[in-house]
């Protein structure tokens, strides 16, 4: 890359040398016509002004040709009807053409003087001719000279110039160097820090250099790198909860399938006479049956929910009767813990599924129900919130801790674990009522003090 830097950086230079010589050319080269033009007026003024009309005016031109003009120099007196009166070359004025429309002679004739460039067959060079009216006003005078342009002083200009070129290419190529390496090296340096990756992982120590684009790129890389460090710290953090997943779900399985087994085999062996411990036992083994069941549905609605491939059918739910219903349901549950149920909802509906909000809200009022005291109470409150509803499960039982707040939606979490296990529960309620408001893209939070209750609030979408 840095060659590359170099010879595109020495190419551009080349081609600015390259356009800038074409202009000097250019602009120098009509600077010494202006100037010759100039000069060579000057000198036809000088003649003119030496000449006496009166006498012979093709022996006063040949004489100044010997003493004064150079050889190469050529003086043409011409009429205003273009017929040649006198010239200093030699050549028989009587013999030569009209020069009425040379382009010279008519442009003096017009505007009193004028110049121009051609080829010369008698002469076989290219000649430069500028001519004016005589003081008089009755001829033209006019001067010729051979002119080949900046050609006559290249000989001059080219060593300075090519000297300035060379100058120019040394300076430019230790310009283009120094160029190269505040770029190639902060590449470099990027790079370096980049191959940290495989040996110290993603912590990178970028430098500020003075060029945006260089930042962008080390700033990017950071960006990514932070990315990354979250992307992974939270693939660490599943792997984590996969595996307290797995192990709390065996656990959850082991425990009633070890009860059912020694059960089982108790009675297959006949070991157990009285017929009311039998029943017992069966009783026992219905109820882990059941325990098992449940713990199985949970695990399966959760994976659904997470993967998002629950088969759901939506509708207008009613959230007010929906409390009602779940209340009647619960009435036998709330009697037995002693536990009162308030409604106070707003006549509120969201586009969801009837099963998915019954799950979700029976999941906050057994909780409320099973973790309070006898004489507690359990509200459920529901209000419009613009685009949202807001719904209010609280309750004035036992309450969580601060430290346990945070886990509290994590599968098989279980606050109080005997109590939980005694009353049914799987330790998955929480975690379903999460990952279906999540499911809808809403929030659930929690306020909850020790002995003084707890209030669960959940706000979800009026439309998906």
């Amino acid at each position: 890359m840095k060659k590359a830097v170099i010879f595109r950086f020495l190419g551009i230079v080349l081609l600015a040398v390259g356009v800038s010589s074409l202009i000097f050319y250019y602009f120098i080269g009509r600077y010494i016509l202006e100037d010759t033009i100039s000069s060579m007026e000057m000198t036809i003024s000088v003649v003119d002004y030496s000449l006496d009309y009166e006498g012979n005016l093709q022996e006063q031109l040949e004489e100044l040709g010997r003493e004064v003009m150079e050889e190469t120099a050529r003086i043409t007196l011409i009429g205003l009807d273009g017929k040649v009166e006198a010239d200093n070359s030699g050549v028989d004025p009587e013999t030569m053409e009209n020069h009425l429309e040379r382009e010279e002679v008519a442009q003096t004739i017009e505007k009193g003087s004028g110049s121009a460039r051609r080829y010369s067959e008698s002469q076989e060079k290219k000649f430069l001719y500028v001519a004016k009216l005589t003081q008089n006003g009755e001829y033209v005078l006019r001067m010729a000279v051979p002119y080949t342009g900046m050609f006559d002083y290249l000989g001059d200009v080219f060593p300075v110039l090519l000297g300035g070129v060379g100058l120019t290419f040394l300076i430019s190529g230790f310009a283009a160097v120094r160029f190269s390496n505040t770029i190639t090296h902060p590449l470099l340096e990027i790079s370096e820090e980049l191959g940290k990756v495989k040996s110290e992982g993603l912590h990178f120590d970028f430098k500020h250099y003075q060029y945006p684009e260089l930042n962008v790129i080390a700033d990017t890389t950071r960006g990514m790198a932070e990315e990354i460090r979250a992307h992974m710290q939270r693939l660490e953090k599943e792997k984590r909860i996969r595996q307290e997943f797995f192990s709390n779900a065996s656990h959850e399985l082991k425990t009633p399938i070890t009860s059912i087994r020694g059960y089982a085999e108790l009675l297959e062996q006949d070991l157990i006479p009285d017929e009311g411990v039998r029943k017992d036992f069966l009783h026992r083994i219905l109820k882990e049956t059941e325990h098992m069941t449940s713990v199985i549905n949970d695990i399966l609605m959760i994976s659904r929910l997470e993967a998002k491939e629950a088969e759901v059918t939506f509708s207008m739910v009613k959230i007010p009767a929906l409390v009602k219903e779940l209340f009647e349901s619960m009435e036998p549950m709330a009697a037995e813990y002693k536990v009162k149920l308030h409604q106070d909802c707003e006549d509120v509906e969201l586009y969801a599924s009837v099963q998915q909000m019954r799950e979700l809200l029976s999941n906050l009022i057994s909780n409320g129900i099973k973790y309070n005291h006898p004489e507690g109470n359990v509200w459920v409150e529901a209000e419009k919130d613009g685009e949202y509803v807001r719904i209010y499960v609280r309750d004035d039982g036992c309450g969580i801790s601060k430290e346990e707040q945070a886990r509290i939606f994590e599968r098989f979490y279980r606050v109080d674990k005997g109590r939980s296990r005694k009353m049914g529960g799987t330790g998955l309620g929480l975690s379903i009522v999460k990952h279906i408001v999540e499911y809808y893209n809403g929030e659930i939070t929690l306020r909850s003090c020790p002995g003084k209750g707890s209030e669960f609030i959940v706000l979800l979408p009026v439309k998906i």
